[in-house]
């Protein structure tokens, strides 16, 4: 076995491992990628390393398309969209304002939490509706 085939088999199973490590299904696909070029290098044991990495990106590529286009289609909806989402899972919520809105901008307190929110001025303690998330703020407006 000559060092280029040596080096794809080693960069294959390190970006095996690394997707083991940390899930996502990424690296996964460049290890493939790796280890193809470990094929192609038996194969043709004289191609150039240029040549090699050239391949490699080609394949990586290719491999990546494939799963964007393939897996990630037939993957099931979530039946938790708003499971990393919290200022989201928060619209509709009634609470009182912590400190007014002065000029678009002020501050709730939800459970442990305090959130900017933003909307028209308001006093505080004034009870706001939770109407949506703008650039991480919650969008309010007076609770009817």
């Amino acid at each position: 076995m000559r060092g280029e085939s040596l080096f794809w088999i080693i960069l294959a199973m390190a970006l095996f491992g690394a997707e083991a490590l940390a899930p996502g299904a990424f690296l996964l696909w460049f290890g493939i990628a790796a280890a193809a070029m470990f094929a192609i290098t038996l194969v043709v044991p004289d191609i150039y390393w240029v040549w090699q990495a050239i391949v490699f990106v080609g394949l990586a590529t290719a491999s990546t398309w494939v799963y964007r286009t393939w897996f990630m289609r037939n993957e099931r909806p979530s039946d938790r969209p708003l499971l990393n989402r919290r200022a989201e899972q928060l619209v509709g919520r009634v609470v009182p304002l912590e400190t007014a809105i002065v000029d678009g901008r002020g501050r709730v307190q939800i459970g442990d939490a305090f959130w900017t929110v933003v909307g028209e001025d308001l006093p505080a303690a004034t009870r706001v509706r939770v109407v949506g998330v703008e650039d991480g703020a919650l969008r309010v407006e007076p609770a009817s």
